[in-house]
Protein backbone atom coordinates (compact mmCIF):
# COMPACT_ATOMS: atom_id res chain seq x y z
CA UNK A 1 0.00 0.00 0.00
CA UNK A 2 1.49 3.34 -1.06
CA UNK A 3 2.10 6.06 1.51
CA UNK A 4 -0.18 9.04 1.37
CA UNK A 5 1.84 12.06 0.27
CA UNK A 6 1.68 15.03 2.61
CA UNK A 7 0.08 18.17 1.23
CA UNK A 8 2.45 20.95 0.24
CA UNK A 9 2.06 23.39 3.13
CA UNK A 10 3.89 26.55 4.10
CA UNK A 11 5.76 25.86 7.31
CA UNK A 12 4.62 27.74 10.40
CA UNK A 13 7.61 29.70 11.69
CA UNK A 14 7.39 30.60 15.36
CA UNK A 15 8.23 34.19 16.39
CA UNK A 16 11.25 33.13 18.44
CA UNK A 17 12.71 31.54 15.31
CA UNK A 18 12.36 34.79 13.38
CA UNK A 19 14.05 36.61 16.26
CA UNK A 20 16.93 34.14 16.37
CA UNK A 21 17.54 34.47 12.62
CA UNK A 22 17.63 38.26 12.85
CA UNK A 23 20.06 38.23 15.79
CA UNK A 24 22.16 35.51 14.15
CA UNK A 25 22.67 37.68 11.07
CA UNK A 26 23.57 40.67 13.27
CA UNK A 27 26.16 38.80 15.34
CA UNK A 28 27.78 36.41 12.87
CA UNK A 29 31.44 37.28 12.35
CA UNK A 30 31.47 39.27 15.55
CA UNK A 31 30.19 37.12 18.41
CA UNK A 32 30.98 33.86 16.61
CA UNK A 33 32.77 32.92 13.39
CA UNK A 34 30.83 29.88 12.20
CA UNK A 35 27.93 27.57 13.01
CA UNK A 36 30.17 25.02 14.72
CA UNK A 37 31.33 27.61 17.22
CA UNK A 38 27.79 28.78 17.88
CA UNK A 39 26.43 25.25 18.19
CA UNK A 40 29.00 24.46 20.87
CA UNK A 41 28.18 27.67 22.75
CA UNK A 42 24.45 26.88 22.77
CA UNK A 43 24.78 23.19 23.57
CA UNK A 44 23.70 21.78 20.19
CA UNK A 45 25.16 18.42 19.18
CA UNK A 46 26.46 19.71 15.84
CA UNK A 47 26.53 22.69 13.49
CA UNK A 48 23.79 21.25 11.28
CA UNK A 49 21.22 22.15 13.95
CA UNK A 50 22.05 25.83 13.43
CA UNK A 51 22.00 25.42 9.66
CA UNK A 52 18.53 23.86 9.79
CA UNK A 53 17.19 26.83 11.74
CA UNK A 54 18.76 29.47 9.49
CA UNK A 55 18.27 27.89 6.09
CA UNK A 56 15.33 25.51 6.50
CA UNK A 57 13.44 27.51 9.15
CA UNK A 58 13.44 24.64 11.63
CA UNK A 59 11.90 26.15 14.76
CA UNK A 60 14.32 26.80 17.60
CA UNK A 61 13.78 25.65 21.18
CA UNK A 62 12.83 28.80 23.17
CA UNK A 63 15.34 27.80 25.84
CA UNK A 64 18.13 27.84 23.24
CA UNK A 65 17.09 31.35 22.21
CA UNK A 66 17.19 32.41 25.87
CA UNK A 67 20.74 31.05 26.21
CA UNK A 68 21.76 32.76 22.97
CA UNK A 69 20.46 36.17 24.10
CA UNK A 70 21.99 35.86 27.56
CA UNK A 71 25.39 34.79 26.23
CA UNK A 72 25.65 37.65 23.74
CA UNK A 73 23.72 40.23 25.78
CA UNK A 74 26.59 42.73 25.81
CA UNK A 75 26.92 42.64 22.04
CA UNK A 76 23.18 43.15 21.69
CA UNK A 77 23.44 46.43 23.54
CA UNK A 78 23.47 45.19 27.13
CA UNK A 79 20.32 47.09 28.03
CA UNK A 80 17.62 44.58 28.76
CA UNK A 81 14.52 46.72 28.73
CA UNK A 82 15.26 50.41 28.07
CA UNK A 83 16.03 50.19 24.36
CA UNK A 84 13.87 48.49 21.75
CA UNK A 85 15.46 45.03 21.56
CA UNK A 86 14.17 42.40 19.21
CA UNK A 87 11.97 40.78 21.82
CA UNK A 88 9.11 38.62 20.64
CA UNK A 89 6.58 37.30 23.14
CA UNK A 90 3.15 35.79 22.74
CA UNK A 91 0.72 38.61 22.12
CA UNK A 92 3.35 40.97 20.72
CA UNK A 93 3.86 41.92 17.10
CA UNK A 94 1.48 41.49 14.19
CA UNK A 95 -0.60 38.34 13.62
CA UNK A 96 0.59 35.85 11.01
CA UNK A 97 -2.13 34.09 9.03
CA UNK A 98 -1.35 30.94 7.09
CA UNK A 99 -3.32 30.60 3.86
CA UNK A 100 -2.88 28.21 0.98
CA UNK A 101 -3.18 28.75 -2.74
CA UNK A 102 -5.00 26.96 -5.50
CA UNK A 103 -3.08 24.99 -8.12
CA UNK A 104 -2.90 28.11 -10.26
CA UNK A 105 -1.16 30.03 -7.49
CA UNK A 106 -4.16 32.29 -6.83
CA UNK A 107 -6.03 32.08 -3.56
CA UNK A 108 -9.82 31.91 -3.72
CA UNK A 109 -11.22 34.61 -1.47
CA UNK A 110 -12.15 33.95 2.12
CA UNK A 111 -12.18 36.41 4.96
CA UNK A 112 -8.95 36.48 6.99
CA UNK A 113 -11.01 37.74 9.92
CA UNK A 114 -12.51 34.27 10.12
CA UNK A 115 -9.05 32.68 10.50
CA UNK A 116 -6.87 32.27 13.59
CA UNK A 117 -3.26 33.53 13.71
CA UNK A 118 -0.59 30.85 13.51
CA UNK A 119 1.99 33.07 15.20
CA UNK A 120 3.21 36.62 15.68
CA UNK A 121 5.84 38.54 13.72
CA UNK A 122 7.84 41.21 15.49
CA UNK A 123 11.04 42.89 14.37
CA UNK A 124 12.11 46.50 13.74
CA UNK A 125 10.42 48.20 10.80
CA UNK A 126 6.99 46.58 10.94
CA UNK A 127 5.50 48.43 13.91
CA UNK A 128 2.89 50.15 11.73
CA UNK A 129 1.89 46.98 9.87
CA UNK A 130 -1.40 45.22 10.53
CA UNK A 131 -0.76 41.55 9.74
CA UNK A 132 1.52 39.16 7.87
CA UNK A 133 0.77 36.63 5.15
CA UNK A 134 2.88 34.11 3.25
CA UNK A 135 3.52 34.42 -0.47
CA UNK A 136 2.26 31.70 -2.78
CA UNK A 137 3.09 31.13 -6.43
CA UNK A 138 5.73 32.71 -8.62
CA UNK A 139 3.99 35.62 -10.34
CA UNK A 140 5.91 38.25 -8.35
CA UNK A 141 9.33 36.57 -8.49
CA UNK A 142 12.05 37.72 -7.87
CA UNK A 143 10.63 40.50 -5.67
CA UNK A 144 8.42 38.08 -3.74
CA UNK A 145 9.51 34.46 -3.49
CA UNK A 146 7.12 31.59 -2.95
CA UNK A 147 6.97 30.78 0.77
CA UNK A 148 8.36 34.03 2.16
CA UNK A 149 6.34 36.07 4.65
CA UNK A 150 5.20 39.64 4.04
CA UNK A 151 4.26 42.33 6.57
CA UNK A 152 1.28 44.33 5.31
CA UNK A 153 -0.23 47.75 6.04
CA UNK A 154 -3.96 48.15 5.34
CA UNK A 155 -4.73 51.13 3.08
CA UNK A 156 -8.27 52.06 4.05
CA UNK A 157 -8.70 55.03 1.72
CA UNK A 158 -7.52 53.03 -1.34
CA UNK A 159 -4.94 55.68 -2.22
CA UNK A 160 -2.51 53.78 -4.44
CA UNK A 161 1.14 54.70 -4.97
CA UNK A 162 1.80 53.63 -8.58
CA UNK A 163 4.67 51.18 -8.88
CA UNK A 164 4.41 49.79 -5.35
CA UNK A 165 3.56 46.16 -4.56
CA UNK A 166 0.26 45.44 -2.85
CA UNK A 167 -1.70 42.52 -1.51
CA UNK A 168 -5.24 42.83 -2.86
CA UNK A 169 -8.50 41.02 -2.40
CA UNK A 170 -10.37 41.47 -5.63
CA UNK A 171 -13.43 39.73 -7.03
CA UNK A 172 -13.28 36.18 -5.71
CA UNK A 173 -9.50 36.12 -5.39
CA UNK A 174 -6.56 37.34 -3.36
CA UNK A 175 -3.17 38.10 -4.90
CA UNK A 176 0.06 40.12 -4.76
CA UNK A 177 0.57 42.58 -7.63
CA UNK A 178 2.55 45.67 -8.52
CA UNK A 179 -0.11 48.30 -9.24
CA UNK A 180 0.55 50.71 -12.11
CA UNK A 181 -1.33 53.73 -13.41
CA UNK A 182 -3.93 53.20 -16.10
CA UNK A 183 -5.22 55.57 -18.77
CA UNK A 184 -8.57 55.13 -17.03
CA UNK A 185 -8.41 56.94 -13.65
CA UNK A 186 -10.98 54.53 -12.22
CA UNK A 187 -8.73 51.50 -12.63
CA UNK A 188 -5.16 50.33 -12.10
CA UNK A 189 -3.01 47.84 -13.97
CA UNK A 190 -2.11 44.70 -11.99
CA UNK A 191 1.43 43.88 -13.07
CA UNK A 192 3.43 40.73 -12.28
CA UNK A 193 7.19 41.05 -11.85
CA UNK A 194 7.75 37.59 -13.35
CA UNK A 195 7.97 38.36 -17.06
CA UNK A 196 10.06 35.34 -18.03
CA UNK A 197 7.56 32.48 -17.82
CA UNK A 198 5.65 31.99 -21.05
CA UNK A 199 2.80 29.81 -22.27
CA UNK A 200 3.43 29.52 -25.96
CA UNK A 201 4.06 33.07 -27.14
CA UNK A 202 2.15 34.70 -24.28
CA UNK A 203 3.19 35.78 -20.80
CA UNK A 204 2.03 33.33 -18.14
CA UNK A 205 1.40 36.26 -15.78
CA UNK A 206 0.12 38.96 -18.12
CA UNK A 207 -0.92 42.37 -16.74
CA UNK A 208 -4.62 43.16 -16.49
CA UNK A 209 -6.82 46.09 -15.39
CA UNK A 210 -8.74 46.20 -12.11
CA UNK A 211 -11.42 48.70 -11.19
CA UNK A 212 -10.35 50.38 -7.96
CA UNK A 213 -13.92 50.16 -6.61
CA UNK A 214 -13.80 46.37 -7.06
CA UNK A 215 -10.85 45.97 -4.67
CA UNK A 216 -12.21 44.60 -1.39
CA UNK A 217 -8.97 44.96 0.59
CA UNK A 218 -5.81 46.90 -0.28
CA UNK A 219 -2.61 46.39 1.70
CA UNK A 220 0.83 47.83 1.00
CA UNK A 221 3.79 45.43 1.21
CA UNK A 222 6.02 47.02 3.85
CA UNK A 223 8.54 44.31 4.71
CA UNK A 224 9.57 40.94 3.31
CA UNK A 225 11.04 38.04 5.27
CA UNK A 226 12.62 35.95 2.53
CA UNK A 227 13.58 32.31 2.73
CA UNK A 228 17.23 31.38 2.40
CA UNK A 229 18.19 29.15 -0.49
CA UNK A 230 18.72 25.57 0.61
Amino acid sequence: MEDQSKPNKIKTIRPETLEFIILYNQLRGNAFNNNSELAEALGFNNASSITEIIKSRQNIDPEKLKIFKEKYRDLLGGKKTTDKPVNVRNGDGIPMYEITATASGVEVYNDINDAHPVGRMNFPGIEECDFALPVWGHSMYPYLENGCWVALKVISDKKILPGEVYYIEWGDYRMYKRLLMSDNPEEVIAHSDNTTEMIGSRLKYAPFPILIDDIKKLCLVKDIHKKHNH
